[in-house]
């Protein structure tokens, strides 16, 4: 179907449903739409306070992005059982009639893109909805030489998690300054990235930092990076796309990037920006692991009375002795499967 095929297949659903009687405060009167998906086919739906809503169809187990309820838009999960179906979408509503126009605009986007992304309807989702978002951004400074380095670093790590999981980017909080880069329940790992041909001497940021979650554990990850040409490393821009290409929530990881301070519009600014990793150490942060931390600090009756903490330490040496390759797969199995 081309656009205007579809923008008329949606109106006269939604125009059928409106004309059927109100149905009960929790229910919606649903059509379904000649859009098929591995997950099943797409359906838009009335409530009982004639607000529209668009449902596009999802695996059980799959969570739904947050962060957008109202006041025009909502998005949340619903799962819906019929005589004989079940089945759980990805539901968005316009919760103003007024706008319905332009929800209707929205929604066919949606299923243009659905249409061409059949095998993750809800990825195609996200896709609309960050397009149409994208008209409010504003512009910012591009990155410097060594927050191209540290974000990289972060990268690879993340896309080694989201090798594993999909939505392994909801524990990737680097970007918004929390004090580790990566963090689940109980288990954590801060990435450090330098750029320097001599030594490993990672800078910690407050004293915090270096400390576990409770009752878990902190592994810090060193990588030595090295400015190449494209035939001898990773171009930094590919590594962005590698994350897009394995994530569940195209928006969500954009919206972390552009936290981090790298936006699609600016790729171009990167094009020539590649990296190798000529050296990569994990270590376990524990009582043998060089550090300052107001743990350790009240632990010895030392008042923390000090602010704004950073300092360097020295990692040049063989002590301590860095993570075997197995423990560092063991790190990342329990960083995507434990809960957020």
């Amino acid at each position: 179907m081309n656009e205007d095929e579809l923008h008329s297949l949606v109106e006269q659903r939604w125009a059928a449903l409106e004309a059927e009687p109100t149905s009960g405060e929790r229910r919606l009167r649903v059509a379904e739409l000649s859009v098929a998906t591995g997950s099943g086919p797409l359906a838009v739906a009335v409530d009982h306070e004639g607000h529209r809503h668009l449902l596009v169809p999802i695996h059980t187990h799959i969570k739904v992005r947050t962060g957008l309820d109202g006041p025009v838009l909502r998005l949340r999960k619903r799962p819906l059982e019929g005589a004989d179906t079940y089945q759980t979408y990805a539901d968005l509503a316009c919760l103003r009639n007024d706008l319905s126009d332009l929800f209707s605009e929205l929604c066919v986007d949606v299923l243009e893109e659905a249409v061409a992304l059949p095998e993750n309807p809800v990825k195609a989702l996200y896709r609309v909805l960050d397009r149409w978002k994208s008209l409010f951004r504003t512009q910012g400074l591009p990155l410097g030489p060594e927050e191209l380095a540290g974000l990289f670093g972060e990268l690879t790590v993340l896309n080694r998690l989201l090798a594993k999981d999909p939505s392994a980017h909801r524990i990737w909080h680097g970007p918004q300054g929390y004090r580790h880069d990566f963090a689940a329940a109980s288990n954590a790992v801060e990435v450090k990235a330098s750029t320097g041909s001599e030594g490993r001497r990672p800078r910690i940021h407050g004293l915090d930092q270096l400390e576990a979650p409770t009752g878990g554990t902190l592994c810090l990850a060193w990588l030595r990076l090295h400015r190449t040409s494209s035939s001898v490393g990773v171009r930094f821009v590919d590594s962005v796309n590698e994350a897009l290409r394995l994530c569940d929530d195209e928006g969500a990881l954009l919206e972390l990037l552009a936290k981090a301070g790298y936006r699609l519009a600016d790729a171009d600014l990167y094009e020539d920006v590649c990296f190798a990793i000529g050296e990569e150490r994990w270590y376990r942060v524990d009582a043998n692991f060089p550090g300052l931390t107001g743990e350790a600090l009240t632990t010895a009756g030392v008042p923390v009375s000090v602010l704004d903490v950073d300092y360097t330490i020295d990692l040049s040496g063989e002590v301590p002795a860095p993570m075997k390759p197995a423990q560092v797969t063991q790190m990342i199995e329990k960083l995507v499967q434990e809960p957020a």
